[in-house]
């Protein structure tokens, strides 16, 4: 925490009282507006001078000749760290969101209306990130196409079916293509692809593969084929873009439509929210804290959901301009994942 706002407890009601302010204006606030409205009984002249203090310690900023003054990103996080006090959701906004995170619907559905809840209450972009469903495996066979590729194709226990094409190792003979498919019939059929890759590995160290060193690397590559297809395709749901064209943000169309630009970026949005997945509780990136948003100087609050075995299985959350409402979306967002977590259960 700055020092300045350590050491002074009248630097701290200040510099809350303007971060509060701009979060619900958008827009500079001046000492005259803090004297006006505050009840800290002191001058103009004073205020000032404690905000500027303020400014030269990194935590506020004048966006231009305003004598007002906006929060810095790094005063965004020292507030939203240690000042901020955050307001649980009202019955309300309780009552909307379990009413759209339907239990009678499918899970798939559920998740989607999360979005929406959240996206309609914040007036931000909601964002899920959805579980990634490996597929099990029924079959994987390879079929030669030339002396140096082959079709792989995987049926999915639930009837799906889906193509590749595989470069195959030089003199790879059929018999190698046909071991190798018979090999995953047998012995990996019923598994996901991890489980899959886990005992075809642990099969090789043990010497119970039996399999020649060319079907051991079809096999191997087969499944990787799909593990790093499904980890390049993340189900990512956005919805609400519409929210981020506000009066507000009219005023900064650059910024808007860097953003959206950003939003059709969801392989990088999944990563980001990856991050979040891996942690034990909320997260929230502001501004340049995150490279993703770094030009369009955007939020991300989110949050991770639990399946029925306690495990992280997704994540859910808001993206939106810095100047957001954190007291109130934060708690929103959290509320969101743990009745996703119930229902999951």
């Amino acid at each position: 925490m700055s020092s300045i706002v350590e050491q002074s407890e009248r630097a701290r009601d200040i510099f809350r009282l303007v971060v509060e302010s701009y979060l619900d204006s958008g827009h500079p606030v001046g000492s005259r507006t803090i004297a006006r409205t505050s009840t800290l009984n002191l001058s103009p002249a004073s205020i000032r001078n404690v905000m500027q203090d303020l400014e030269e310690a990194g935590l506020l900023a004048a966006p231009h000749t305003s004598a007002g003054r906006i929060p810095t990103e790094h005063g965004l996080r020292l507030f939203v760290d240690g000042i901020m006090q955050a307001a649980e959701p009202t019955p309300q906004e309780r009552a909307a969101i379990e009413g759209l995170i339907d239990r009678s619907g499918p899970i798939e559905e559920a998740i989607s209306n999360a979005t929406a809840a959240l996206s309609g209450l914040s007036a931000c972009a909601g964002i899920v990130l959805v579980p990634k469903e490996e597929p099990v495996l029924r079959q994987l066979a390879f079929v030669p196409l030339s002396p140096r590729q082959a079709l792989a194709v995987l049926v999915g226990a639930d009837g799906s079916v889906e193509n590749r094409v595989i470069d195959l190792p030089a003199g790879v003979s059929v018999s190698a293509l046909n071991e190798a498919s018979n090999y995953i019939s047998a012995r990996l059929s019923g598994l996901t692809l991890r489980e899959a890759q886990a005992r075809l590995g642990a099969e090789i160290r043990d010497g119970q593969a039996a399999l020649d060193q060319a079907a051991q690397q079809l096999v191997a590559q087969g499944l990787a084929v799909w593990s790093q297809d499904g980890a390049r395709r993340p189900v990512l749901i956005v919805r609400g873009q519409a929210n981020l064209i506000d009066p507000e943000a009219a005023a900064d169309l650059e910024r808007v439509r860097q953003l959206l630009g950003e939003l059709e970026g969801k392989e990088e949005i999944a990563r980001l929210l990856d991050r979040a997945r891996a942690g034990a509780g909320m997260k929230i990136f502001i501004g340049s804290e995150n490279e993703l948003f770094a030009l369009s100087g955007s939020s991300v609050i989110a949050a991770p959901y639990r399946g029925g075995d306690g495990k992280v299985v997704g994540v859910v959350g808001v993206i939106g301009p810095t100047r957001l409402n954190y007291a109130r979306v934060v708690p929103m967002v959290d509320f969101t994942a743990k009745t996703l977590s119930r229902l999951m259960g």
